[in-house]
């Protein structure tokens, strides 16, 4: 099947948190078989910040971040995609691609792939003419990062015909332990991109934590943060590409993740960080938020917090050695649960599904 896919970037992490995701689902799609061909346009210095080359699994098209850029790739894609993508939050023209994905006559299927589907879902909510209201009745499915039961239901709500939640996984191929180094060297390592539902989050969690533990180093990794007042015992680091988040993960005591304010409230919504820094070997130490227990088991396999005082309690207390039993036991889970492969292989069944559906149909 011939997957053409429009996205944020492929081949470039910066102020592109999806990047990750991207590379794992569809490079193990195109292991099982199929034609990937990602568009993406030449939007938010992307191409100057590349952390990949074009992959050997993927054709990148890079489109100019105009009306006729994004119209022209589209026209290409519909004229020979199998299966023609659109992700949510490609950061230009996204209403416009949305609604043309569905309204142009296509000989294959299409579906929305939303990587953000909480934050989605509550902008659909409070918006009576939202433009998705009409276009996703008309997507053959919806795939979407993650959000379990309640992001299903309330897809389901607004007229998806189906939704499958494909969650972040672990590329053992491209994260795993390597040596730590110096410059990455902490107690509590965060790495995220400053965002606004994200922001205060991160003051309670992870600011917080170390105002109370001033005796201990703190490392702060993702773009934005430059701006922004910290305490003195935070060093901040701007924006890591990917060829170094195993170090960053391997080079501390332990890796916070803090999910985003509409994803914690959904539940159900691991971000990347989760599977890639238990892949790198980091003991995790996360907010609390509805579903972990799925992916991995708390106080064995991750640490659990309810605010910045309890993530400070974690770390007080923990040492060197509960660290690598965590993280050794995380590492072991994810690599026989948590895969792309494993992820790719629930799309795969998905659209040989929908295949065989329209096959009876017709």
């Amino acid at each position: 099947m011939k997957i053409c896919f429009f996205g944020s970037s492929l081949v470039s992490s910066y102020w592109n948190g999806a990047a990750t995701y991207y590379r794992g689902i569809l490079k193990a799609l195109a292991a099982l078989g199929h034609e990937i061909v990602f568009f993406e346009p030449d939007a938010f210095e992307r191409q100057s910040h590349r952390d990949i080359s074009d992959p050997e699994w993927a054709k990148v098209v890079v489109y100019p971040a105009t009306s006729e850029g994004w119209q022209r790739s589209l026209e290409k894609a519909i004229g020979s995609a199998d299966l023609l993508v659109k992700a949510s939050g490609v950061g230009v023209f996204d209403r416009e691609l949305e609604c043309a994905m569905v309204e142009t006559p296509a000989r294959g299927r299409r579906a929305y792939w939303d990587v953000d589907a909480p934050a989605t879902l509550d902008e659909i909510a409070a918006n009576p003419a939202h433009h998705l209201r009409k276009a996703i009745p008309r997507y053959d499915v919806v795939f979407t990062y993650g959000g379990g039961a309640p992001v299903v239901k309330a897809y389901r709500a607004v007229g998806a015909r189906d939704c499958v939640p494909i969650y972040n996984a672990l590329d053992p191929d491209h994260h795993f332990p390597v040596e730590p180094v110096p410059e990455f060297e902490s107690e509590l390592g965060f790495l995220g991109n400053r965002l606004p539902d994200r922001e205060a989050r991160v003051d309670a969690f992870f600011l917080d934590a170390a105002r109370r533990l001033p005796h201990k180093r703190f490392l702060l990794g993702g773009s934005g943060w430059e701006s922004k007042e910290l305490p003195g015992n935070v060093k901040c680091i701007g924006h890591v590409g990917t060829n170094a988040h195993n170090a960053f993960f391997c080079s501390g005591l332990a890796t916070l993740n803090v999910n985003r304010e509409s994803m914690a409230r959904y539940g159900y919504s691991p971000p990347t960080r989760v599977f890639e820094a238990a892949g790198a070997g980091a003991c995790l130490l996360t907010d609390r938020w509805k579903g972990i227990d799925l992916f991995l088991e708390p106080n064995r396999e991750v640490l659990v917090a309810e605010d910045g005082e309890e993530v400070a309690l974690h770390l007080d207390g923990l040492t060197p050695g509960r660290a690598r039993e965590i993280a050794n036991r995380a590492r072991r889970r994810v690599l026989a649960h948590h895969t792309y492969a494993q992820r790719a292989l629930q799309v795969h069944e998905v659209l040989e599904g929908s295949s065989t559906q329209a096959g009876a149909a017709g």
